[in-house]
C-alpha cells in the first residue's frame, strides 16, 4: 500500500509540476528536465523495492542498485565496448548511411530515372531484415567493427533517402514559381527554398536513424565480432547467467543513444529556428 500510494503522489506531482512549468519551459528548457528526472527516478525505486521485497531472482530482474554496482566494477571493459560498438561501428555507419541517402535523394530529384529506378530499390534494401544481413555482412567485412558499419549503412540509408525525397517537394508550387521568376537556376532554388524547406525532414530522419543506428550495430554484433563491442557483452554474459552486466551493458547503450538523440534535437533547434515547431519550443 505504501509503495502503491508512493506512486499515485509521484503520479500526482509529476502531472501538478508539469502544468506548473509549462510556461516556464519555453524560456528555460532546463527546467522541462525536471519532470523526467522525477519521473525516471520514480520509476528506479519502484523497481528496487519491487525486486527486493518481492525476493525476485537476480537471473530475471536484477534490482537497479545491483546494476549500478556492476556498472561502477566494469567501467574498463563498458568503455572499451562502448568505442567499438558506438564510436566506430555507430558513428562511421551513421554518418556513410546517412550522406548515402542524402546525395542520392538529390540525384533522384534531379533525375526522373533514378527516381524510377533508384527509389525502389532503396525501398528493397529497407525491407531487408537485419538478421539475414548482418552475417553476410560479416562475411563480406570481416569481423571487425566495419561489417556492424556496413549493417548500420543499409539501416539508416533508406530514412534518410524518404524523407529527404519527401522534403524537398515540401516548398509550394507558389514558391517555385516566384523563384523562378528571379531567373534562379536549379541549385539555387535548391540551396535557398527546398533544402531549407526540407530541413525539418531531414532531421527527423536523422534523429529516427540516431537509435536505428545504434540497434543495428549491437544486433550485428552477435552473428561475429572480436572479444569486445556490446552486442558481443551482451550474448557472453547472458550465456553465463550475469544478467547484471547485460543490464548493465543496456543502461549504457540507452545513455548513449538518448545523449546522441538530444544532441541531433539541439542542432535540429539551432539550424531550424525559423520553424514553427522550433519558435513554440
Amino acid at each position: 500500500m505504501a509503495l502503491i500510494s508512493a506512486w499515485l503522489f509521484a503520479w500526482l506531482f509529476v502531472e501538478r509540476l508539469s502544468r506548473a512549468l509549462a510556461p516556464a519551459t519555453r524560456d528555460n528548457a532546463g527546467l522541462g528536465l525536471l519532470i523526467p528526472i522525477v519521473f525516471g527516478v520514480t520509476i528506479l525505486v519502484v523497481w528496487e523495492v519491487v525486486t527486493r521485497g518481492a525476493n525476485v531472482p537476480q537471473v530475471i530482474l536484477p534490482p537497479p542498485s545491483m546494476i549500478w554496482a556492476r556498472i561502477t566494477s566494469s567501467v574498463p571493459t563498458l568503455l572499451a565496448d562502448f568505442q567499438q560498438t558506438f564510436l566506430k561501428a555507430v558513428l562511421i555507419g551513421y554518418a556513410l548511411g546517412c550522406g548515402l541517402g542524402f546525395v542520392v535523394a538529390i540525384l533522384i530529384d534531379r533525375s526522373p530515372f533514378f527516381k524510377s529506378g533508384l527509389l525502389p530499390l532503396g525501398n528493397f534494401v529497407s525491407a531487408l531484415p537485419i538478421v539475414g544481413v548482418a552475417p553476410i555482412m560479416v562475411m563480406w567485412f570481416g569481423f571487425d567493427w566495419q561489417s556492424k558499419a556496413a549493417v548500420v549503412v543499409i539501416m539508416t540509408f533508406f530514412p534518410m533517402l524518404v524523407n529527404t525525397v519527401a522534403g524537398l517537394n515540401a516548398a509550394s508550387s507558389i514558391e517555385r514559381d516566384l523563384m523562378r521568376t528571379y531567373a534562379a537556376s536549379y541549385w539555387q532554388t535548391l540551396l535557398k527554398l527546398r533544402l531549407p524547406a526540407a530541413a525539418p525532414f531531414i532531421f527527423n530522419a536523422l534523429k529516427i536513424n540516431s537509435t536505428l543506428a545504434l540497434i543495428g550495430a549491437i544486433v550485428a554484433e552477435f552473428f561475429g565480432t572480436p572479444i569486445v563491442g556490446m552486442g558481443f557483452r551482451i550474448s557472453t554474459e547472458v550465456g553465463r547467467m550475469n544478467v547484471d552486466m547485460v543490464w548493465a551493458e543496456i543502461a549504457v547503450a540507452a545513455v548513449a543513444g538518448s545523449l546522441f538523440y538530444g544532441v541531433i534535437t539541439l542542432i535540429e533547434r539551432g539550424v531550424t529556428f525559423w520553424h514553427p515547431s522550433v519558435r513554440g519550443a
